[in-house]
């Protein structure tokens, strides 16, 4: 299904603190008279009416346009989306077309990107507890390399690569820095369940161990420090260390190793005033600092892989949903939507907070604080806290929540049985669907208990 709104009005760009209030929605978004947005040129109360909602719409030239600031910031680079922000069949083919490689963390989604024509060559295999099934299908479809995060891992793997042929591989490194948004996205330290320890010798030991796997291949090491980083020196430092250790498996084993990833989990804005992470900068520091390492080392510089996934997604994607009802209890007002954290759970895991917008209609009502929350039998089913909205808003209103191309359909789920959402692409004025909503019946089938 497709729609076309090349007939709208033009975008109203008169307002400076309309401006800044889009600053966090894709580049394409434009107010209108009418009190609607448009993105890539859709507007976004017509997709809600044609699609229901919750609907995500999301901007294809956005994300192909991310895509291409990290080639241009990196040319001498892989770049590798990370699937897990989302990943559908229209995403992988458009990030194929960019020339951006993929990270995968199960089998399903190396199927998923592999059935729809993605050079299993180009796709990096990730996960701290990988399955049999997901290592078999790893070796079977191909994949260019497997990032190993257990030493249990290594004899697992060994065992199953077929004889006569090698598997590329990397050791996922702990480097012992702390960086991200929230304790439960840094993954760069000792105390988390990810990677093999420099301090504790555990990567030093894996390293070793598949230099002794004949059909194991060590191509390089992989670190990730965490998500949401707003800085560059936790990167820097980041390489500084991985430099420092490919220096000591240089002596030690004789063995220089071609390639270095160190990820991503470069920080976005959410809402307006945030930081995000400098693409262009990290560029200049962590080439600068390789090349320097890489020189007191006595190195070659390695190859260079970066793992983006919300950066390249996230500013894309706008949910929009429909208000049920307008509450006041006491000193507080709530507004409930026919979502919640059934569609984004990021809020309630991490206590994000968004910027919802008042959208397919115009209002000259004051603002008020308000708090926006789901349908979802949890108290902690919040999607928005203490947020203005015009002080008319009521039942019927629809509100948009930008920077929801990350993390949203990938981390849903079938809570009270609400189907997950639709993904609609907005580009040149026409939406498509990219994923159809999750029906009824198709959470029905699967329960054969009668």
């Amino acid at each position: 299904m497709t729609i076309s709104v090349t007939s709208l009005p033009p975008a109203n760009e008169s307002d400076p603190s309309d401006t800044d209030a889009l600053s966090v929605w894709p580049r394409s978004a434009r107010p209108q008279p009418d009190g609607d947005v448009t993105v890539g040129g859709v507007s976004l109360a017509e997709a809600a009416d044609r699609f229901g909602t919750p609907v995500y719409v999301l901007d294809e030239q956005e994300v192909r346009e991310r895509c291409r600031t990290y080639r241009t910031a990196f040319p001498e680079a892989d770049i590798v989306y990370a699937a897990k922000a989302f990943l559908c069949r229209a995403m992988a083919h458009w990030v194929q077309e960019e020339g951006l490689g993929l990270d995968v963390c199960s089998a399903g989604e190396l199927a998923l990107a592999v059935t729809t024509g993605f050079p299993p060559e180009r796709i990096v295999m990730h996960g701290n507890a990988k399955s049999p099934e997901d290592l078999r299908t790893a070796l079977r479809l191909g994949v260019g390399r497997i990032v190993v995060d257990s030493t249990s891992e290594i004899a697992r793997l060994a065992a199953i690569t077929p004889a006569g042929t090698r598997q590329k591989v990397m050791v996922r490194v702990v480097p012992g820095i702390a960086a991200g948004g929230h304790a439960k996205i840094r993954t760069g330290t000792e105390d988390q369940k990810f990677g093999l320890s420099i301090t504790d010798g555990s990567a030093q030991h894996a390293v070793t161990r598949i230099l002794d796997q004949p059909h194991l291949e060590l191509v390089g090491l992989h670190c990730h420090i965490g998500s949401q980083v707003t800085t560059v020196k936790p990167y820097v430092a980041a390489v500084r260390r991985m430099v420092g250790l490919m220096a000591r498996i240089r002596d030690q084993h004789g063995v220089t190793l071609p390639q270095l990833n160190i990820g991503g989990g470069h920080a976005i804005a959410y809402r307006p005033g945030e930081d995000s992470l400098d693409v262009s900068v990290l560029a200049g520091r962590v080439r600068a600092e390789l090349a320097d390492g890489c020189a007191r080392a006595q190195l070659p510089v390695p190859r260079l892989t970066l793992e983006p996934g919300r950066a390249v997604v996230g500013p894309a994607g706008v949910a929009v949903y429909r208000v049920l009802s307008v509450k006041r209890t006491g000193e507080h007002t709530f507004v409930a939507v026919d979502g919640g954290m059934s569609d984004n759970p990021r809020p309630a895991l991490y206590g994000v907070r968004y910027a919802p917008r008042l959208i397919g209609r115009a209002s000259t009502a004051p603002p008020r604080l308000v708090t926006v929350v789901g349908r979802h039998c949890e108290a902690g089913d919040i999607l928005a806290d203490e947020v203005a909205l015009p002080g008319d808003v009521h039942p019927g209103d629809l509100l948009a929540v930008p920077a929801a191309g990350a993390y949203h359909l990938s981390m849903a789920s079938g809570y009270n049985l609400v189907g997950r959402p639709p993904v609609v692409a907005a580009a040149d004025g026409i939406a498509r669907i990219l994923v159809r909503r999750e029906s009824l019946d198709d959470m029905s089938r699967r329960d054969v208990g009668l």
